[in-house]
């Protein structure tokens, strides 16, 4: 679950790091009175759940409210990569005089956090980590001792840090720790961490992504989801607690577990086609879950064939067929050419259910993941 920039910084200001004051705007006139408040130059910004807000024009800097106003007509309603902003984040506009980036991911090849610095903020940190990985320091932290004091100093000596701005890196970078640990992050962003002229040290812009999986421990930030955000198939994929990526192929795939789901897409990719979705259905599912699932990949107007590989261990094959089978009679759109390989429990029920149907079937995932891509390449 991805939170707002400003979502993100107002948990940042709970926990002590340095944000620049400023409220969120539905309207320009709303954000007219909020620049007035802060008296100050303003920096009015898109609201959205995706980067490059400041190339599409979505950030902007007003030297007076009527500025900001004017400002703010121009960002609400505009589209960023497909999204369309409702709200503006008016804030004080801070003096830039130099740019960092601090921010904390799973190392997952590791099995703990990191904490990734550069003495270059404000630029996409993949982008960074490809043409310049010697800007790039990583330290991993123990996730028993946490974050130590002496650790972050030496990431504020990596970067060149010295003086007066040793304590506040290290305050501030303890403080990020916190909100990573103590809200069950998977990301925890400061880009850029700015140093203004005056060697202040202001977080300008933040991000947050929570795990899905921890928010049952935290009520108030699972309130804090913008529905507005998602998409009709992401929404309907979590209501019914589905794991669901949207991609940019042509096969819809459908599997119980992750790691089988990605081995799928491997295949078909290597068979050369292209999966149009990540999509689990998770262990033990039923008739109504695999149903709530096929409707999903039916409405993606992209989808060519679809791919389903279950392996019957909790979860039982005529189950997932009585399933597909319910979806196919409900929907009102035509159903593409479909490819079902059922192996485990209940799969010669399974199979007997979608033979009587004229569904393809396949015994094995390389003969369903063949099958899958030449009925893509026909349709």
């Amino acid at each position: 679950m991805k939170l707002h920039e400003y979502q993100s910084k107002r948990i940042f200001a709970r926990y002590g790091l340095p944000v620049p004051q400023g409220n969120i705007a539905t309207t320009p006139s709303e954000a007219r009175q909020i620049a007035h408040l802060l008296g100050s130059p303003v920096a009015v910004k898109a609201q959205v759940l995706v980067g490059g807000r400041g190339k599409a024009g979505g950030i902007l800097i007003a030297r007076d409210a009527a500025e900001a106003e004017e400002a703010a007509r121009q960002i609400i309603g505009m589209s960023i990569k497909g999204l369309t902003v409702r709200k503006v984040l008016v804030e004080c506009a801070a003096e830039i005089g130099q740019e960092m980036y601090m921010g904390i991911v799973i190392d997952r090849t590791h099995r703990k956090p990191a904490m990734i610095v550069s003495a270059q903020g404000g630029v996409e940190i993949e982008e960074l980590a490809r043409t310049r990985p010697d800007a790039i320091f990583r330290l991993l932290i123990d996730p028993l001792r946490g974050l130590m004091d002496y650790q972050a100093r030496n990431l504020a000596f990596d970067l060149g840090l010295h003086g007066n701005l040793i304590r506040p890196f290290t305050t501030i970078a303890r403080g990020l720790w916190r909100v990573f640990v103590d809200n069950d992050a998977t990301l925890a962003e400061i880009n850029p961490l700015v140093i203004t002229p005056e060697g202040q040290m202001i977080a300008v812009d933040g991000k947050i992504t929570l795990d899905d999986n921890a928010l049952f421990r935290h009520l108030e930030l699972s309130e804090m989801r913008d529905v507005q955000e998602e998409t009709e198939a992401q929404r309907q994929a979590r209501q019914a607690d589905l794991s669901y990526v949207k991609l940019d192929g042509d096969i819809g795939c459908m599997v119980n577990g992750a790691g089988l789901a990605m081995a799928t897409m491997d295949l078909v990719d290597l068979y050369g086609g292209r999966p149009a979705n990540f999509l689990d259905i998770g262990g033990g599912a039923r008739a109504n879950k695999v149903a709530a699932a096929l409707r999903i990949i039916l409405s993606d107007p992209d989808v060519r064939a679809i791919l389903i590989n279950i392996f019957g261990g909790i979860t039982r094959c005529d189950e997932v067929a009585r399933g597909l089978l319910t979806a196919i009679q409900e929907t009102s759109t035509p159903v593409p050419p479909m490819v079902v390989r059922l192996v485990g429990a209940n799969e010669e029920e399974g199979r007997q259910l979608l033979a009587a149907a004229d569904v393809i079937t396949a015994t094995s995932l390389l003969e369903a993941a063949q099958k899958a891509v030449a009925l893509a390449a026909s349709q």
